[in-house]
């Protein structure tokens, strides 16, 4: 088999595609890197035919899989699409089967696998149902409260436990070329980003993922009991997690890292059982080692993997410090604590047990906001298990301890959820490669550091409890050099961790790389000026792309008619065709329209050259986005990629056209605010698109209402993300010119995964039942990821469905399986164990009042879209209310007058109140509807730590900057003034402040602030010479301007979009937008803190 390109060895790559295999050390050993750096073998590469894949026909034989054609699977509306809870139907049901992705010829699979990746029919929504309407949020299903049919409980049930299948591989280092370093030690190269921090940026690191249209299975049966029956190793694939016979005959392929079976057998064709399915973990059949403490039945059914990883920290390295785990030299006693009540410590977050549950009263205590950024509790876990956990800032929880049971949890009135930011850049990432990936044989779990170790030869699953077998291979230490130590393998000491994963985790040879643009040219657009600075951005980082020698790229251009450009060798210049016929679209000459990025680079040149001028008389002022973005799938259909798409108006012809739904004196009231898509087939399109594996982004770059609501679903489906510039006009507005600039070399030069799919997966007792995010999903809980960005956040709903009892800990564990721009297949894996409890007490103090935050906004868009805004509104107050109501009646022993809330809430209530001011839940006539509809898009798709700043912004007073407690990062000294609550009471007239608000900045300069400030930082001569539009801080030799520019530079180069900054006065129109954000102060339409802490203690008091 050919094997794809691959970039030199001493290739920088973010991604896993450098000279350095893992982050933290060189290759010590062969077994941890092979030397193709890849670990697999994949099909041809390349050989996509630049044709609209044919369709297949509707049945088709069983056990095949058709790459080439269509497939057809449950209908689109069995599927439950982002964040949408399961009980009710989708915003707009589908009832066609979406194409089927195109690829290598159909693979016969083994019998077992043959139906393993069907959504059950019990997962289909009732057609035309309507979800009732709740006041208070439901945190958990009841059983009773489901609608006839309803999925939801079906989901629930099944949630962890279905098998994932990976995509198909993808190739795509995420990475621009050499501007991230692979494995970067600490303080390694800092990225070539111009808003990331320096050395901030780790290799993404995948986990598997389930199929995307898998093909057809029997309905799902009872669990059973123990591991599965032996069978011939090398043909065991496990199919989906609850039906038993599929349970009993195949391993799940998510963990399946062995490359390719001794006896031949085939490898998985769906994701679903790629990622939950593959080879046993062992070479060779072994008795079923006993299950201990089986209380139940395994609810799993994937597949276990063989053991091969590949180390990327050295002894000593962070990270790397062993557990409480030792093996007696030459001993057969293996001596490992239980993670159980002596691994729980009295301490947490730092706080005393005393302080944590401490009352406070709010309406007494008013400066209870800390005076820096506000930290993720630390779960109440021994040293030596917490200093394993993941990182909080890619995975935490709504409770770090986790309620007994669901009565429990019930009691509480706390939602229970996680908050995932898996792709998220990392400084330091080990990478591990090997042969052999090692998982539970019964629930596909990898192993992890939170697994038990009952000797050298086995290991107990921390999420199904089963017993499994350690494989040969895993008994040798690469980064020790040891025999033996298998708990010091860096899987074991690692909770986040990246995998090359083999040819078992693809279904086609891994993709190249394809970038399609598609640009409005209609007169409207022409006269916003957005295609001189799209086409000179890219330009200037067309070297930059995350690819190979195999990337591709194509333009697309619109107004009434579609504009193709033929790139072909040979050509003097780029050739246009027109497609007039919007109703029925073509490709003209498809093999000339996506061409080889370095082969043609030239006339690619060329076009972006000339595209701004060819278009400048025009006076179509039509727009066809429909019939343009299907032509873009139509061509992006036989590899997958990404379609980048930039509008400026309204849809006007053609399929997908939408009319004005704003009235702008009605707005922004509660009631009747169009927030629900006005058509399917945006939906319908990137369902289309999911399944081929094109992800859409769009850019609205827009004055006037363009029904955001409607549009959006192109990207919300299909795993992308929406861009939105209002009023954007390279004159007028000029600032929104650099944020564009900005923000786009960061989207076309940040790392990228294609074909991913992730699975969460959790300790059996609890259940997943609802998700929040751009994607899609199949499966009941396989999340398809068509492409996957370092800077997207997803949260997931969940309940305790059976008693933890007997349990001290539980597990979570997300596995990501992408392709990345270098075509190598890689699984991210994060785990995190959490500590149960019993009493009420005990759940507050655990409580992450941010991560509650972040995941009621989330339950909150959902509200708005399905009920309405006001409904979302109350069910916020009501959360409120509900929360500090049970802690008074449950937990305080003394009646104590006032409003009295845990410690580790304290900050509850203000953060719903800034909720409830944010522009995507705000009432008042202030907010268009783009605005607000681009709003709720942040909330469902950013990371929590962004989302929280644009929810309650950061206020510093910014005249009086020293070096006291100052951070040194790479020879700059960064200030850190300390946070000021958010109110007018902490401004004075003779200070300057500034206020952080995520993707906005302003700097408010009081009358009588102080001359130095003014003339050393502004660079005028006092403040009647402040300019009304100041944007920027003139670079200035003085220590004021220096401390400022810093300490703005290291807020902005945290985040990957780009904070515009305003410089305000008294009488600067933008003072409302500043005071606006202040949220403890009262407004026309919302109440203070204060107010609104009244309002909350009359009804708890009630």
């Amino acid at each position: 088999m050919a094997q794809p390109a691959r970039p030199p060895a001493a290739y920088p790559s973010q991604n896993g595609g450098g000279q350095q295999p893992y982050s933290n050390g060189p290759v010590q050993n062969q077994l941890m890197h092979s030397p193709d750096g890849q670990g697999y073998s994949p099909l041809v590469p390349g050989l996509y035919s630049h044709q609209t894949p044919a369709k297949a026909p509707p049945h088709q034989p069983s056990g095949q899989y058709n790459y080439s054609g269509s497939q057809n699977v449950s209908q689109l509306n069995n599927y439950q699409g982002p964040g949408q809870t399961l009980n009710r139907p989708p915003v707009a049901p589908f009832s066609g089967s979406p194409a089927q992705q195109a690829g290598p010829v159909p693979q016969v699979l083994p019998p077992a696998l043959q139906n393993s990746a069907a959504i059950s029919s019990a997962g289909s929504f009732p057609t035309g149902a309507s979800p009732p309407v709740l006041s208070n949020w439901q945190y958990s299903q009841s059983p009773g409260s489901q609608p006839a049919g309803s999925p939801s409980s079906h989901l629930a049930h099944m949630t962890g436990t279905a098998s994932v299948q990976p995509p198909s591989s993808l190739s795509g280092n995420t990475n621009p070329p050499g501007n991230y370093q692979y494995a970067a030690s600490p303080g390694g190269p800092p990225l070539q980003n111009s808003y990331m921090k320096p050395g901030s940026a780790p290799p993404p690191v995948t986990q598997p993922l389930a199929p995307l249209h898998p093909p057809p299975r029997p309905p799902l049966g009872p669990l059973p009991v123990g591991g599965p029956p032996l069978i011939r190793p090398s043909t065991l694939i496990a199919g989906p997690p609850t039906t038993q016979s599929l349970l009993n005959s195949a391993p799940n392929r998510e963990g399946d890292a062995t490359s390719v079976a001794s006896d031949g057998s085939a490898v998985q064709n769906s994701y679903d059982a790629i990622e939950g399915g593959g080879l046993m973990a062992t070479p060779h059949p072994s008795p079923a080692a006993p299950n201990l403490n089986m209380n139940r039945n395994v609810g799993y059914s994937y597949p276990a993997l063989p053991p091969g990883y590949q180390n990327a920290s050295p002894p000593g390295a962070p990270g790397m410090q062993a557990t409480a785990l030792q093996y007696p030299d030459g001993a057969k006693h293996f001596h490992q604590p239980a993670l159980g009540t002596n691994h729980l410590t009295a301490s947490m977050g730092g706080l005393s047990l005393q302080q944590g549950l401490r009352p406070v009263n709010l309406l007494q205590e008013r400066n209870i906001l800390p005076t820096s950024l506000l930290k993720a509790p630390v779960p109440n876990l021994h040293e030596d298990i917490q200093k394993l956990n993941c990182n909080p800032e890619l995975f935490r929880c709504t409770l770090t301890n986790i309620p007994q049971t669901q009565a429990l949890l019930n009691k509480a009135k706390l939602p229970l959820g996680l908050l995932l930011h898996p792709f998220k850049d990392l400084s330091q990432l080990p990478v591990v490669t090997s042969s052999t990936i090692v998982r539970c044989r019964s629930c596909r779990t990898y192993i992890n550091p939170f697994v038990s170790f009952l000797d050298q030869r086995r290991w107990k699953c921390n999420l199904c409890y089963r017993v499994n077998d350690v494989p040969e291979e895993f008994m040798y230490n690469p980064v020790t050099r040891v025999y033996g130590e298998p708990h010091k393998r860096p899987e074991v000491q690692n909770a986040t961790i990246e995998f090359m994963a083999p040819s078992e985790y693809m279904l086609r040879p891994p993709q190249p790389p394809v970038y399609l643009f598609v640009f409005d040219v209609s007169h409207n657009a022409i006269e916003t000026g957005y295609l001189n600075t799209v086409c000179q951005t890219l330009l200037d980082n067309l070297d930059s792309l995350p690819g190979n020698t195999r990337t591709k790229i194509g333009f697309i251009t619109f107004d009434s008619t579609i504009h193709f450009y033929s790139l072909q060798e040979g050509l003097a210049q780029p050739q246009m065709l027109i497609v007039s016929d919007i109703e029925d679209v073509f490709i003209p000459m498809p093999e000339n329209l996506l061409v080889n990025l370095n082969e043609n680079k030239e006339l690619i040149q060329d076009l972006l050259r000339t595209l701004p001028q060819m278009f400048t008389k025009s006076l179509e002022t039509q727009s066809a986005l429909g019939p343009a973005l299907q032509a873009a799938f139509k061509l992006m259909s036989p590899t997958g990629g990404r379609i980048s798409v930039f509008q400026t108006q309204l849809p006007s012809v053609g399929m997908g056209a939408l009319k004005s739904r704003e009235e702008p004196n009605h707005r922004a009231t509660a009631k009747d605010i169009h927030l629900t898509p006005s058509t399917d087939f945006y939906k319908k399109l990137a369902l289309d698109c999911s399944g081929q594996q094109v992800a859409v982004d769009l850019f609205l770059l827009s004055g006037q209402y363009s029904d955001l609501a409607s549009l959006g679903c192109i990207s919300r489906y299909s795993a992308g993300s929406v861009y939105y510039y209002q009023s954007y006009h390279h004159k007028h507005n000029p600032v929104q010119v650099e944020k564009l600039q900005k923000e786009l070399k960061r989207y076309l030069t940040r790392k990228i995964g294609f074909e991913a799919v992730m699975r969460i997966r959790c300790t059996k007792g609890l259940s997943i039942h609802t998700f929040h995010g751009n994607f899609f999903v199949r499966s009941t809980d396989l999340l398809s990821l068509p492409n996957v960005n370092p800077d997207a956040g997803y949260a997931v709903q969940m309940s305790v469905e059976e008693s933890l009892t007997d349990m001290q800990v539980v597990s979570f564990q997300s596995a990501l399986l992408y392709t990345s721009s270098k075509g190598e297949r890689r699984i991210r894996v994060h785990t995190m164990c959490l500590p149960v409890v019993t009493t009420l007490s005990d759940v507050y103090l655990g409580a992450d009042v941010q991560a509650i935050t972040g995941l009621l906004a989330n339950m909150a868009v959902d509200r708005s879209v399905s009920a309405t805004l006001s409904d979302a509104r109350d069910a916020l107050v009501n959360a409120v209310i509900d929360t500090l109501s049970a802690y008074r009646s449950s937990v305080l022993s003394i009646q104590q007058p006032g409003l009295m809330a845990p410690f580790s809430l304290r900050l509850f209530p203000l953060y719903v109140l800034a909720l409830l001011k944010q522009k995507a839940f705000q009432t008042g006539t202030n907010a268009r509807l783009d605005e607000r509809i681009f709003n709720m898009c942040q909330v469902k798709n950013q990371p929590l730590v962004y989302l929280m700043l644009m929810t309650h912004p950061s206020l510093y007073r910014v005249d009086n900057l020293t070096d006291e407690g100052a951070l040194n990062i790479n020879d700059r000294t960064i200030p850190q003034p300390p946070i000021l609550q958010l109110s007018v009471e902490k401004l004075s007239r003779d200070g300057a402040y500034l206020m952080d608000a995520g993707s906005v900045m302003f700097l408010w300069i009081g009358k009588n602030c102080g001359q130095s400030f003014i003339s050393q930082v502004l660079g005028v001569p006092n403040y009647g010479s402040i300019p009304q539009n100041m944007t920027h801080l003139p670079e200035l030799e003085t220590a004021e301007s220096i401390r400022t520019i810093a300490f703005i530079s290291w807020l902005r180069e945290q985040r990957p979009f780009f904070p515009i900054l305003y410089i305000i006065k008294d009488d600067s129109p933008l003072k409302p937008s500043f005071l606006q954000n202040m949220v403890e102060d009262r407004t026309e339409s919302a109440l203070s803190y204060y107010e609104f802490l009244l309002h909350i203690q009359q009804q708890v008091n009630k």
